[in-house]
């Protein structure tokens, strides 16, 4: 068994070559090596040693301007670690050096000719939105997989349904280790000896003694393994074995280590377990009819925060703070505070907080929690509460809804998004400046676009305030 230093994947899946060669408009041709090496993103260089300027992954492009000595070019970009090597031919060679791909062969580099048509920048934008299409479809995979790990978490045996929802999606095996090493529950298909012993070995490595890691990876027995410490307080461990490992793979591993360490933390009540298994499910998607019938009538309230200390263990102190172990992790921290529960300032974050509500509510106040953590952040407040729609709750909401779809149709979303910050600020260029991120004179150019999109006078109070409203 091999441990890897880190758990990181890049924030795209990489695309085979063999999907670049396929595209015929750019008539590419191999010429040595294999066909389906990993590409991560294209490089232009014509240095004579590109290796300073290498990252690892790359299919480097170059014309031999400065070609000296094929052999140790091609041995440098080797240890550079990029994954192929694209010539273009012409102007500066007919042909592709015979003494490259002689080098290439020995190296082990795969090799690709461009053709004089085909500009270096026409591959990168093939290479670009086949990275797209890639991310997208893992990002959709990832999604789908959280969507069944949820609804997995509002079944009556919530445990043994996560990790068979796990082994399902991953294609491999999920074992859950107790604190002494041994198989409490597993899902999905049998491993090899080798491999359950790796398994074992690695869930052993992660657990809750101080200085340990929270995860782990390595292979065993022709797998790719992983191991995560769950956060219950038992010293659970979750293992995980699978023939290949995704980009997104980590992602979903991680959504089933917040619902397995929700699922068997310590309850003081023998129901407790199943209405954690429900709210879960509902903070991750699951339909509100299969979760809401688990849940006491309420009412629930909804908090989004962002901030804290960026270590793991940030959450889980906010969710203990506001007197709930309910929370979603993540860039935004979501949480569900059950009656009696209230939501206070937390020193290091920013909060928005719903309304009330009762279970079947709970999508609805979610998206209340979010809209008040936005203003929170463009106002620069701790703490924003939901606020009743006042004026708006007179109007009929899907004739509110129509109005607003024909009124701000002409702009796009981040210019949707200035202008509402803007509004929210009362028009300070400064202010939502530094909410967005940007610099001021981008602000006045964006809004001073919404103006001739919308065809309106943002000076004017009545206009300012028509486009509030669709906005809200």
């Amino acid at each position: 068994m091999t441990l890897s230093r880190s758990l990181a994947t890049p924030p795209t899946p990489p695309v085979p070559l063999a999907a670049l060669l396929a595209r015929r408009e750019l008539g590419l041709r191999l010429l040595a090596g294999p066909e389906d090496v990993a590409l991560h993103w294209v490089h232009t260089s014509e240095m004579a040693d590109p290796y300073p300027y290498l990252l690892g992954g790359e299919l480097l492009m170059t014309a031999g301007v400065q070609l000296t000595d094929p052999a140790r070019y091609v041995e440098r970009v080797v240890e550079a670690g990029a994954a192929a090597l694209g010539f273009g031919v012409t102007p500066v060679y007919d042909t592709v050096p015979a003494e490259l791909v002689e080098a290439c062969v020995r190296q082990g580099l795969t090799l690709i000719e461009v053709p004089p048509r085909t500009p270096f920048t026409a591959v990168a934008r093939a290479l670009w939105r086949l990275m797209a299409e890639a991310r997208l479809h893992e990002l959709r995979r990832v999604t789908e997989a959280q969507r069944s790990l949820a609804t997995a978490a509002a079944r009556p045996a919530p445990v043994p349904a996560v990790l068979g929802a796990l082994a399902s999606r991953l294609g491999g095996r999920a074992v859950l280790y107790g604190v002494d090493g041994t198989e409490s529950a597993a899902a999905g298909r049998e491993l090899g000896p080798e491999a359950a012993r790796a398994l074992a070995d690695l869930a052993g490595v992660v657990g809750p003694r101080p200085g340990g890691p929270a995860s782990a990876s390595g292979e065993g027995g022709g797998l790719k393994l992983a191991a995560y410490a769950l956060g219950g307080g038992d010293g659970l461990t979750l293992g995980v074995a699978t023939e290949r490992r995704d980009p997104g793979d980590h992602t979903v591993a991680g959504v089933a280590v917040v619902l397995l360490s929700l699922l068997t933390a310590p309850h003081g009540a023998g129901d407790v377990s199943v209405r954690d298994a429900a709210l879960t499910g509902l903070l991750l998607g699951a339909p509100a009819a299969e979760t809401a019938a688990a849940l006491s009538p309420g009412p629930w309230t909804v908090a989004h925060a962002r901030g804290g200390d960026g270590t793991p263990f940030a959450a889980a102190g906010l969710a203990a703070a506001l007197g709930t172990d309910l929370v979603e992790a993540g860039p935004t921290v979501r949480l569900l505070l059950p009656p009696g529960a209230a939501a206070t300032v937390q020193p290091g974050w920013t909060l928005g907080v719903s309304a009330p509500a009762a279970p079947d509510a709970l999508p609805a106040a979610d998206a209340q929690a979010a809209r008040a953590l936005r203003r929170a952040e463009a106002t620069r407040v701790p703490l924003v509460r939901h606020r009743a729609n006042g004026l708006a709750g007179l109007v009929d909401p899907d004739e509110a809804a129509a109005h607003a779809r024909v009124l701000l149709a002409p702009l796009s979303e981040p210019q949707a998004q200035t202008l509402r910050t803007w509004l929210s600020l009362h028009g300070s260029w400064d202010r939502t400046a530094a909410a967005l991120g940007v610099h001021r004179n981008t602000v006045r150019q964006r809004i001073a676009r919404c103006a001739v999109l919308l065809g309106r006078d943002l000076d004017d109070a009545d206009a300012r305030m028509e486009l509030w409203f669709a906005l809200r």
